[in-house]
């Protein structure tokens, strides 16, 4: 394998045809379900898909098999499967993943920018879902093309690309029983959902949080009333939903307190974390936007590292019931709603995690006010296998050879529900995580992007991989 070579192929590729492909993509508002009960309807899913397809045909490489499988109800799925070559080269399989629906608008993009209006800046895509999740699709194929172009062999390639990842997956485990017997046993797993620490090495995922997610509801009143009359003896909503938060997470330091979300960190992945955070240094928590005089939570690097990877945290995501500061009257609400997300350690069960939520929050209500938890959301988190010699060897020299620095390993603190299923459903396959959303990159939130010359960089690392497991398997 001739790494320049393998470099010019795919610089050229991504420069030619695959950004000006993610360009339009962006362009196309297909939410995911859960933020778009109508996307059947609306069409943009598979306006999505078919821009997808299109490009994967213009580009199949030889007795490639490519469909969009359908499952009646349930969202679309690409799939594609690419012919080993070289001897023995269809003995095995390589599972490559990624998806396809996008997260909603948010507020706060900058003049210039939105979450449809793709912008090239500075060798970063804006515009919502080109780095979470777009580019995978094209980056998998690409790095299969990039070894047939040397004539390089490799195994049998399953490319998935599933449009229900931002809804929680919860489409996936369907298709992956349906497609079991033409996906058969991958061996290995590549997944390039994920993020980097920073834009100047590869860095490999070792776990991911899980989360336990919903909408909390407190009542006292039947309709609201005037709040000088009301104040001091009708309940404050909000003050009830305070008092409720704090059974869960102690308002000083953001600690979750209950048990039941806790689970004892490998030595492993602290020692992991301590090389990390040595790596990013103050970068850990300066790629944040920050406004001037806020700071992190805290202040020793590997044990902030841990905290966004492997303890749970809370976030408020949503209100309702809260009317704005401009329609804001001298008004004792009748009600306040919220969404909670959770983020749940790697190990911690998210469905016994869900139910303790519940009844942590419902029982025995203050004032004897009506309080609800309705559950949205129940994701495992992903604790990768240990990671095999050859694989490890591999991954520092493929990043080495396109980043020109060693790999780093580090977990990350969101969720990919496909990993827990994976995982479950092959227990012996090895996995390589990685993906483009570094420092800023600001997936889910305004001002998304995806830096270029990582999504390249990336894409020569996943080819390199391919080439030696074909070379361990052989």
């Amino acid at each position: 394998m001739d790494s320049a070579a393998t470099r010019r192929f795919i610089d050229a590729l991504w420069d030619d045809s695959i950004v000006p492909e993610l360009v339009e993509y962006i362009r196309i508002p297909n939410k995911s379900p859960a933020f778009d009960a109508d996307w059947e309807s609306h069409g943009y899913m598979e306006d999505a898909v078919s821009l997808i397809v299109r490009w994967c045909r213009e580009y199949a490489l030889p007795d490639m098999e490519l469909e969009v499988v359908r499952l009646a109800g349930r969202t679309p799925l690409i799939y594609l499967d690419v012919p080993g070559t070289g001897d023995d080269g269809g003995d095995r399989c390589v599972l490559l993943y990624g998806h396809l629906d996008k997260q909603p608008e948010m507020q706060g993009w900058r003049d210039g920018l939105g979450p449809w209006t793709p912008v090239i800046e500075d060798g970063r895509l804006y515009g919502r879902g080109g780095a979470d999740d777009g580019y995978a699709a094209f980056a998998s194929l690409a790095a299969i093309h990039a070894l047939r172009e040397q004539g390089v062999p490799h195994a049998r390639c399953v490319i998935v690309i599933e449009a229900c990842e931002e809804s929680g997956s919860y489409d996936l485990p369907h298709y992956l029983d349906a497609l079991a017997p033409r996906i058969g046993n991958p061996d290995l797993v590549v997944c390039l959902d994920s993020g980097c620490g920073n834009y100047d090495q590869l860095w490999c995922t070792t776990s991911l949080r899980g989360m336990a997610a919903g909408d909390l509801t407190v009542e006292v009143l039947r309709e609201g009333v005037h709040s000088g009359d009301a104040g001091g003896i009708v309940p404050s909503s909000f003050r009830i939903l305070r008092q409720l938060l704090s059974r869960l997470e102690d308002e000083a330091s953001g600690r979750i307190l209950d048990a039941c979300f806790q689970v004892d960190i490998p030595e492993q992945r602290v020692a992991q974390a301590g090389h990390a955070a040595r790596v990013l240094g103050d970068g850990l928590y300066t790629r944040f936007p920050f406004i001037d005089g806020a700071g992190p939570s805290g202040s020793d690097g590997a044990e902030m590292v841990l905290d966004r990877t492997w303890r749970p945290a809370l976030e408020i995501t949503g209100a309702a019931g809260i009317p704005s500061l401009e329609a804001a009257g001298n008004v004792a609400r009748p009600m306040t709603a919220i969404r909670l997300s959770v983020r749940l350690p790697p190990t911690c069960d998210a469905e016994a995690a869900s139910g303790r939520l519940k009844s942590l929050l419902e029982s025995d209500p203050p004032n004897g006010a009506r309080v609800s938890f309705h559950a949205e959301m129940a994701a495992d988190g992903w604790s990768a296998p240990p990671v095999s010699d050859w694989l490890a060897a591999s991954v520092g020299a493929a990043s080495k050879e396109f980043f020109g620095r060693d790999a780093v390993y580090m977990g990350e603190g969101g969720t990919i529900p496909f990993m827990a299923m994976l995982g479950e459903k092959y227990p012996e396959s090895e996995f390589l995580i990685t993906g483009v959303l570094g420092p800023e990159s600001n997936a889910h939130g305004p001002n998304e992007f995806l830096d270029i010359p990582t999504g390249k960089r990336i894409t020569a690392c996943a080819s390199r991989v391919l080439r030696d497991h074909y070379l361990h398997c052989k």
